[in-house]
């Protein structure tokens, strides 16, 4: 039997030779307005819809923290009779019975950067591979460090997903023989609090007198541990890599604490997300696993519980970071 809205909103038979439909109206509804990251991604869906002949409408609330007002506009787009809508949700849960009315109405959702439960979206964007973010980052600390030395990590919560899944997939890394000179001496938390993280990272450089190299998953962590390193005599000496955000990070790069850090990209998140929910308005995809279809000129395939990754991480450097603003 399938479950009700994602496996059952797929009812009809994807036909991936159907034209690409034009004039369609997709409306975006991000966590926040006026957010530089959903500003950039939301940017990103408008310019793919420009291409495609389709009309892009943002519309969401001014906090980053207000389910009742992401109901509320999931309604609003309901009522409008959009085409289809892409969401990244405040909470899992929450605005599923909006969700289920505007696909029992004939509306695509797509969900990016924050997902749904599985059944109150067809497909959800997803901006990278908890693999392809765990392996990568290993990847690019152990180049900067000449794949010898001991290395720590410096994580969000003890207790966070998302970070303990990258994680486990950075052991997992480390234990190709190519890395059989690296030693993960030490992970240490900072609860995504800028001061803790701070202090973290001094603590690791007094227990660690050969640290060579931290990678820290997470965006206030990484900033953190740059503003500490780099007014310290380890700047330079010590590498930093993770996951960071260019115009936290630009500074630390530009004065040598950082050589290269990872993120994906938003506006291809926004851009993915467009192009996927003109895709299911078309009928060249319904959301079901095993399905293909292009997108800007990769193909995709929709993966279990109707998840499709954008790709590998972007990674930033003095090379590029002054292309990206959020």
């Amino acid at each position: 039997m399938q479950k009700e809205g994602g496996a059952a909103a797929a009812a009809g038979k994807a036909d991936p030779n159907a034209e690409t439909k034009k004039g369609l109206t997709v409306g975006f509804l991000p966590k926040q307005v006026n957010n530089p990251y959903f500003t950039t991604a939301d940017k990103g869906g408008e310019k793919a819809l420009e291409e495609l002949g389709s009309s892009f409408k943002e519309v969401g609330p001014s906090s980053g923290t207000d389910t009742s007002g992401q109901v509320s506009y999931v309604n609003t787009l309901t009522q409008q009779q959009v085409d289809a809508m892409a969401v990244s949700a405040q909470d899992p849960g929450a605005l599923c019975t909006a969700l289920k009315q505007a696909m029992g109405n004939g509306i695509k959702v797509v969900t990016y950067d924050s997902d749904t439960r599985a059944d109150c979206r067809h497909v959800f964007v997803s901006q990278a591979s908890a693999e392809d973010l765990g392996r990568t980052e290993v990847q690019l600390l152990a180049e900067q460090i000449g794949f010898k030395g001991e290395i720590a990590i410096l994580s969000a919560a003890q207790t966070a997903t998302n970070q303990n899944t990258w994680i486990g997939f950075m052991k997992k890394e480390l234990e190709d023989p190519k890395y059989k000179d690296i030693e993960l001496v030490e992970v240490a938390y900072g609860n995504d609090d800028a001061q803790q993280s701070f202090q973290q990272t001094q603590g690791l450089l007094q227990e660690h007198p050969n640290l060579k190299g931290i990678i820290s998953p997470t965006t206030v962590g990484i900033k953190a541990a740059a503003q500490y390193l780099s007014g310290s005599k380890y700047k330079g000496k010590v590498k930093l890599t993770g996951l960071g955000t260019p115009n936290d990070m630009r500074t630390y790069v530009k004065n040598g604490t950082v050589e290269a850090f990872e993120l994906w990209d938003p506006a291809a998140l926004g851009a993915l997300a467009a192009r996927t929910a003109v895709a299911l308005a078309s009928g060249q995809i319904t959301g079901q696993e095993g399905e293909t279809f292009t997108a800007g000129g990769t193909m995709y395939t929709i993966g279990k519980d109707g998840v499709i990754n954008l790709g590998k991480p972007t990674v930033f450097d003095a090379g590029n970071i002054d292309r990206f603003d959020f």
